[in-house]
């Protein structure tokens, strides 16, 4: 009944401006109420450091277990990106400083923490200001945060790149900038953001692929690699770290990237409006993407109408959420945007409610 009734008074306003607070108050209101009754909700620090210590022990376990034998390299890596995907969620909020908000000892550790599990993707710290802006300037041309993760780039070759190795796009988009001081510029930026611990979560990766691509070429072509005396340590060593933390947050990374940029409108949408930063994308065919990102295109939505919830009570906020957000105008399910490189004006726009 109380859906109803807020779905009602949405239909009745007339400004974007008056849906979006009535979303945001409808929301804000049914967390307040799952709060109430479920009291657990309200130790809100705890929950958060539960959930990161649970997730790093488990990837510490299931590494300990591969490395022991005792379970397969596809076993860890689905079981370390499913864990990795809960750590995003955990740091997401904490950008959002929605854990030890008076504690900066314990928030900082958390955030550290996060990195290490993640070290793939640049600082927390960096990233706040370019996550804040984002929300500021969803869709528009100075939203970096939304350039990184290819939204409002056309499908193709480039993009399909940029989603399973933003480093070497990164890197090559540095390579061929008009001009030499651009070109430093741009690599002198790519090398701060991923210092220390993207360096050597790339540098790892490439070796890994580069050794292993020239065994198998040479296979091929009948012709034995002869590797010197350090390097099957060397490769041992690097194999334990792509199958433990490097392959999961790749998966992770490219099924987050993959819902992200199709779930945010880029380009043409009007300015701080959160009717059209975003959409609701949740068929059962996107299931194996929304696994490694924690039903990402399902809730983030939600995050742009209310910041203030953690990630597992927008979860809980879902179901009545898309209703009411579904009244105001939010598209859903708006498979279009694949063809208009996440354009958000379109005649043909199809909307379908899930909610």
């Amino acid at each position: 009944m109380k859906v109803l009734e807020k779905a009602v008074e949405v239909d009745r306003l007339t400004t974007d401006q008056e849906k979006i607070d009535t979303v945001t108050r409808s929301i804000t209101e049914h967390g307040n109420y799952l709060r109430e009754r479920y009291p657990i909700l309200l130790r809100q620090d705890a929950l958060g450091a539960s959930v990161m210590v649970f997730s790093l022990v488990g990837m510490v376990i299931t590494g300990g277990l591969y490395i022991k034998g005792f379970i397969p390299a596809w076993l860890c890596i689905f079981i370390n990106a499913l864990l990795t995907s809960l750590i995003h969620e955990i740091e997401h909020d904490l950008i959002h400083r929605l854990y030890f908000r008076k504690k900066p000892l314990a928030h900082n550790a958390m955030m550290f923490f996060c990195w290490l599990a993640r070290p793939g993707m640049p600082s927390p710290w960096l990233r706040r200001s370019l996550h804040f802006h984002h929300h500021k300037e969803s869709g528009t041309d100075s939203d970096v945060e939304a350039w990184i993760t290819t939204s409002g780039s056309p499908w193709g070759i480039l993009r399909l790149l940029k989603l399973m190795d933003g480093f070497i796009f990164g890197f090559l988009n540095a390579i061929f900038a008009p001009g030499w001081r651009q070109k430093i510029k741009l690599l002198g930026k790519i090398i701060r953001l991923n210092t220390p611990f993207g360096l050597l979560y790339w540098g790892c990766w490439y070796v890994f692929f580069g050794y292993h691509a020239t065994v198998w070429f040479g296979s091929i072509m009948g012709q034995e690699v002869h590797p010197s005396a350090a390097t099957p340590g060397l490769i041992e060593i690097v194999n334990s770290a792509v199958v433990i933390l490097i392959a999961p947050n790749l998966i992770r990374q490219f099924c987050l990237f993959f819902i992200s940029s199709n779930m945010h409108y880029y380009g043409d949408v009007a300015a701080r409006n959160p009717l059209q930063q975003t959409q609701v994308m949740n068929p059962w065919w996107l299931w194996p993407f929304q696994m490694f990102c924690f039903n990402f295109g399902s809730t983030h939505s939600i995050h742009h109408f209310v910041v203030r919830d953690p990630f597992y009570l927008r979860q809980m906020t879902a179901p009545y959420a898309h209703k009411v957000m579904a009244r105001a105008g939010v598209r859903f399910n708006d498979f279009g945007t694949y063809k208009r490189a996440n354009r958000y004006s379109t005649k043909h726009a199809h909307t379908r409610s899930r909610g």
